[in-house]
């Protein structure tokens, strides 16, 4: 599966979840390490869990797993890197602190809506 359409299925797997202001970040231009940043928010701990565990499902439905995955324990901040792409799912509190949306201001946004 090319990582352009893996991005969008994360992004719809989010918002089958109700994640609220899913946007894709095009990171080809900007660095190495990755091509894109899938963004995503939840209400609370428990939404954020539900958001994640639904984008590695509809991933894997498709062969794909993660490389590493972070933030489970305290479900803050959950991050799947797929390498090509990393998903990342916060609370607002936590997403408005990190800001990697001006943080990476250089990349091609594009705001998914459901």
């Amino acid at each position: 599966m090319k990582s352009s359409a893996a991005v969008e299925r994360a992004a719809r797997a989010a918002l089958g979840k109700k994640a609220s202001d899913v946007v894709i970040l095009d990171l080809r231009k900007a660095v190495a390490f990755t091509d894109y940043f899938v963004l995503a928010s939840g209400a609370n701990q428990k939404q954020i869990l539900a958001i994640a565990d639904a984008v590695r499902e509809a991933l894997r439905e498709a062969g794909l797993r993660p490389n590493h995955v972070e933030g489970y324990p305290r479900q803050e901040w959950i991050l799947l890197d797929y390498a090509d792409f990393v998903v990342h799912v916060f609370t607002p509190r936590t997403r408005s602190f990190y800001d990697l949306e001006r943080l990476w201001g250089g990349a091609e946004r594009r705001e998914v809506a459901g």
